[in-house]
């Protein structure tokens, strides 16, 4: 099981970082003008996405949630997250989910054209097609780990709507909680050439009373940076020597 990228990610965060106080470049853009959002994106790793910046990844940009000290849970998201024992679904290399993927320390890489924009992800080694030629969401979703996302711009930010999740997984690694009618509005905005503002929305009426929002900082790697294996069973000693149990969720 690969667990080693976070400490790699501290020390070259710290070195990619410093390009912020680089002189800003010029923003590429698509044939259609928008911004180019191609290559290879280190970004925080945000395991509780109610924290302040001051407890993300050592050297991390900052991650912080708007708005409010604690979350507006409704009654039923509230009794998920008060459950003394959680399933720990990613002990058992289920998908991590789209919220939680992008919490995670290790990099992705966005490819990208007028028409789509697919997220690679280094953790498991998943993937994320986003349309952004002007569709809608189907009028039936099926429920899966990921959703189903559609992209639009708002001049130069690039707007995701995600619907159609499964409720198998959680926003983030603290295991803050969602329900199947987890809707998520992910705004990406080039700051320069080389650092990109997100800002991502949770708006699920069954698991909190209103909206709330967290905000990050993602920086592009050097030209040649590629994404690395990830194999999540490999020596999963915690499953392999019985650590943990192989009933699944009930």
């Amino acid at each position: 099981m690969k667990c080693f990228r976070n400490s790699i990610f501290t020390v070259a965060a710290l070195a990619v970082l410093s390009t912020a106080s680089l002189p800003a470049q010029d923003i590429k853009r698509l044939a259609n003008g928008k911004p180019d959002l191609n290559g290879v994106w280190d970004h925080p790793r945000v395991g509780d996405m109610t924290k302040s910046s001051t407890e993300c990844a050592s050297g991390s940009p900052g991650c912080k949630q708007e708005g409010m000290a604690q979350l507006p849970y409704a009654a039923w998201g509230l009794e998920q997250w008060k459950k003394p024992v959680h399933f720990d679904y990613t002990a058992r290399c289920l998908p991590w989910g789209y919220s939680r993927t992008l919490g995670t320390e290790y990099p992705l890489e966005i490819i990208q054209t007028p028409e789509r924009m697919a997220i690679l992800f280094e953790s498991n080694n998943v993937f994320h097609v986003i349309p952004t030629d002007g569709r809608d969401h189907p009028k039936n979703v099926d429920a899966s780990w990921f959703g189903n996302s559609v992209g639009k711009y708002d001049g130069d930010t690039l707007v995701i709507d995600s619907v159609g999740f499964n409720d198998m997984t959680y926003l983030d690694t603290a295991e803050h909680p969602h329900s199947d009618q987890l809707h998520l509005i992910e705004r990406y905005k080039p700051i320069d050439a080389n650092h990109l503002s997100y800002e991502v929305t949770i708006d699920d009426k069954k698991a909190y009373e209103k909206p709330w929002k967290n905000t990050r900082t993602f920086v592009r790697m050097k030209p040649g940076s590629e994404l690395m294996e990830y194999v999540c069973m490999e020596n999963n000693k915690d499953l392999f020597e019985g650590h943990i149990p192989l009933q699944a969720k009930p």
